[in-house]
């Protein structure tokens, strides 16, 4: 009995930890340019694979400079995000690529719009180069209760 009880406490016993993993897809956002998904579901965790300031309709990078590249990033992580039924106060983490870090306080200012109340934490770094010469790049993980 003392084993069950203790196997039970442990969670080996009378849990569920079983790992649902599903992909996630829209057409609000660009398609993958690579073999990877906009986003994996895990539970109740969503994994968004890194976006670039693609439209969703032509495939083809923004016109523009950081600020719309930006915009256009986080406009199609919050489609991804939309899809799965989570948003931008859903988010605990995020991952931002920036071309030039001179572009950080532009940037940064975008970012901040999407944000209200506690943000995600994030790391911001430069990269020598982003696919398709972006300026940005923009990953994300967000989690449900």
């Amino acid at each position: 009995m003392r084993l069950l009880i203790l196997l039970t406490v442990l969670g080996i016993i009378g849990c569920d930890t079983s790992i649902q993993k599903k992909v996630i897809a829209t057409e609000k956002a660009p398609k993958a340019i690579g073999p990877y998904s906009q986003a994996i579901q895990v539970n109740n965790a969503l994994y968004l694979s890194g976006q670039i300031a693609l439209d969703p309709e032509t495939g083809q990078l923004v016109d523009g400079g950081i600020e719309i590249q930006t915009h256009r990033v986080m406009q199609n992580l919050e489609a991804v995000l939309d899809k799965a039924g989570y948003g931008f106060g859903d988010v605990v983490q995020t991952q931002v690529f920036l071309a030039d870090l001179n572009h950080y306080k532009p940037m940064n200012n975008v970012y901040a719009k999407y944000f209200s109340g506690a943000p995600p934490a994030r790391a911001v770094v430069e990269a020598s180069r982003i696919p398709r010469d972006a300026l940005v790049e923009i990953m994300m993980v967000a989690q449900k209760p």
